[in-house]
């Protein structure tokens, strides 16, 4: 049992947590990058071979999925500066933002919609790499569109996949095992919504819901791989694959500001605000970040106010040995994605020196959010992905987010800033779906 008037003492903002409040929250632990990155065991290194990989695989990725033919088989989202959006922030929020606003449309991410295409669809293909090489069904060097041959097919067809979801993780390890030739499972949350169950059992995938929570989900998933001796279960929680997946965003996203001339330095700061749920996504790209920029690039996290988890998580310092029920929250969301009570402890220990900060939203804003962008630059992406405006809309006006940018030297620079929103997902929601969404925002 937690003591909450002793929990709200040492970390105040617990108290704000519990009430269910919007927050903005800046994280005393962060550290210089260098001091950071030095006790974490991964390295650049690690990312840069993640990233081998997923060429490598470029040749089957452009074989089984023929939209990703033009792109090679890499599979990459577009970055967009939105102006129109960054006036509408200033105009009916009061944002006060003065830099470039960019949306990295990880929304548009080819195979599964999601951000969840990148570390997902990595683990997979290294697992099956693992595989193909031990069992001597493919050789080092071999072109890997050899993974789209029937054989390939045949050879995984003998081993099962597992991954517990609230839904985007789901569609991603779903979409790629069945396209393998895996036996797929995804066990499915309450929160999962019911478009993506349905596109699942489309291509194949078994699906199993359950009435419980993600965490229960999990719990089932992985104990049904176990009971396999060839299934494989993917760890959300604590999957170094994963992270490393979704870290290579931060090598591409360098190659994508380069040609958009946008620069990041000292004088130059970048500002990123991602999506968070169990924490692997954002991890995973924020670990990415800090190697390729360094000090340069300040990462905020936005969660739902009633499914905090990473926050509540990294500000106490307790990580996965605290929920938000323990504080009388639901996690419960139409943040589907977000919909999480617990944080990866690996994740969480991860980045707690290198994550600037967090913000809280409520599930109203998500939806206003969704409108305003589509109004005014006519991009789609789903309620929870749309959690990220948070970031650019208080980071200048709250007197919080301005102490932050004048203790590291940056209240003269905030013209020169970029900011981006990181879209986790929407170009897979369907259209009946959308216009459902569109009918909760507030006029």
């Amino acid at each position: 049992m937690i003591d909450m008037e002793k929990l709200e003492r040492e970390v105040p903002v617990t108290g704000s947590l519990r009430r269910a409040e919007e927050v903005s929250w800046i994280n005393p632990r962060l550290e210089r990058a260098k001091d950071a990155l030095e006790k974490i065991r991964l390295t650049m290194k690690d990312v840069e071979e993640a990233d081998a990989r997923l060429r490598r695989f470029a040749p089957f990725i452009a074989k089984a999925f023929p939209g990703t033919e033009s792109a090679g088989g890499i599979i990459e989202s577009p970055l967009r500066e939105i102006p129109r959006m960054k006036e509408a922030l200033n105009r009916a929020h009061g944002a006060r933002l003065q830099g470039r606003l960019l949306l990295k449309m990880d929304s548009e991410l080819a195979v599964a919609g999601s951000v969840k295409a990148r570390g997902g669809i990595y683990e997979i293909l290294e697992h099956a790499e693992n595989l193909a090489l031990q069992e001597g069904v493919i050789r080092e060097g071999e072109n890997y569109e050899a993974f789209a041959e029937p054989r390939m097919r045949a050879f995984f067809s003998n081993y099962a996949v597992h991954v517990g979801s609230t839904g985007n993780l789901g569609l991603s390890i779903g979409i790629i095992s069945a396209a393998l030739g895996f036996r797929v499972s995804v066990h499915m949350s309450q929160d999962a919504k019911q478009w993506k169950k349905d596109l699942l059992r489309s291509k194949g995938v078994r699906v199993v819901e359950y009435a419980g929570d993600y965490g229960e989900a999990v719990k089932n998933g992985r104990a049904e791989a176990q009971k396999d001796p060839k299934g494989y279960f993917v760890d959300d929680e604590n999957s170094v694959s994963l992270f490393l997946g979704y870290a290579v965003a931060a090598l591409r996203l360098r190659r994508q500001l380069e040609e958009a001339d946008v620069p990041v330095d000292e004088e130059h700061p970048l500002f990123v605000c991602i999506p968070c749920g169990v924490g692997g996504a954002p991890g995973g790209i924020t670990f990415g970040l800090k190697l390729v920029y360094g000090d340069s690039a300040h990462v905020f996290y936005a969660e739902p106010v009633q499914a905090c988890c990473m926050l509540l998580g990294i500000a106490t310092g307790l990580h996965d040995g605290i929920c938000v029920q323990d504080i009388g929250l639901t996690g419960l969301t139409e943040a589907d994605g977000l919909a999480v009570g617990r944080p990866s402890k690996f994740v969480g220990k991860t980045v707690e020196h290198l994550l600037a900060g967090e913000f809280t939203v409520e599930d109203d804003a998500l939806y206003s959010y969704m409108k305003e962008l589509l109004d005014t630059e006519g991009f789609f992406i789903e309620p929870s992905s749309c959690a990220a405006f948070a970031g650019p809309e208080r980071i200048e006006r709250e007197e919080v987010c301005r102490a932050y940018t004048e203790a590291h030297g940056l209240a003269d620079r905030m013209g020169q800033a970029s900011h981006i929103v990181w879209a986790t997902g929407g170009s897979l929601v369907p259209q009946s779906v959308r216009e459902e969404f569109l009918g909760r925002a507030p006029e």
